[in-house]
């Protein structure tokens, strides 16, 4: 089900600082309390193959998300420790050395349940063991979120664990959801920073179509 259009859940998550300071994260208090935009995305696994090269690219992008009073947040369901220890793993060995942005730990996975992605593809009862089975790999999917200054969602999106991100298209969705902030209009398709955008009305759309 989605979550575009309603409030990201308040709650706190296990993180860690590019220092290896131990924290807790609410994003949607990160939001509200800062004014500022969150872009938090969610990958499967550290020391993994995809995931660095996202991680590397959401920290070279991370100077034009300042630009747009946004914060830039990672998340995955290992630990603190395994976090940390990537981030003193060197570029050249497939770490994260460098980046500097928060990561969240959900290894309680609350938070992850909560928002439906994780990779379960079935759960079972077994009586022998009185437990749940869980069928799948019960790591997230490349979950990507863009939450207002109110702690609105306005963005999401899920990759399936092998495609990696366009972090432009994220930069775009941050400018045209100011652009309707501030401007209070709409933004077609494939609008860009600059580029003519129109009112949400008929006329104003026919005449975009005419002109393009």
């Amino acid at each position: 089900m989605s979550l575009v259009g309603k409030k990201f859940p308040s709650i706190a998550v296990d993180a860690i600082s590019e220092m290896g300071d131990n924290l807790k994260i609410n994003i949607f208090e990160e939001a509200v309390n800062n004014n500022k935009k969150v872009l938090l995305f969610w990958y499967p696994k550290d020391f993994t193959f995809v995931c660095p090269t996202e991680l590397h690219a959401f920290q070279a992008a991370l100077p034009e998300f300042e630009q747009r009073n946004t914060i830039v947040i990672g998340a995955s369901c290992d630990t603190n420790e395994v976090h940390f220890a990537w981030l003193n793993t060197p570029k050249n060995n497939g770490g994260i050395e460098g980046v500097t942005y928060p990561i969240l730990a959900d290894t309680n996975r609350n938070l992850a349940n909560i928002l439906g992605i994780l990779d379960i593809e079935s759960t079972s009862y077994s009586e022998d063991t009185d437990s749940v089975i869980i069928e799948g790999s019960n790591v997230t999917y490349r979950a990507t979120y863009l939450i207002d200054e109110t702690g609105k969602i306005f963005h999401e999106s899920v990759n399936d664990m092998p495609l990696g991100r366009n972090v432009n298209e994220y930069l775009r969705m941050v400018d045209a959801y100011t652009h309707i902030q501030t401007k209070g209009e709409v933004c077609p398709a494939n609008w860009e920073a600059g580029k003519e955008a129109m009112s949400a009305d008929r006329i104003s759309t026919a005449e975009y179509l005419s002109a393009n």
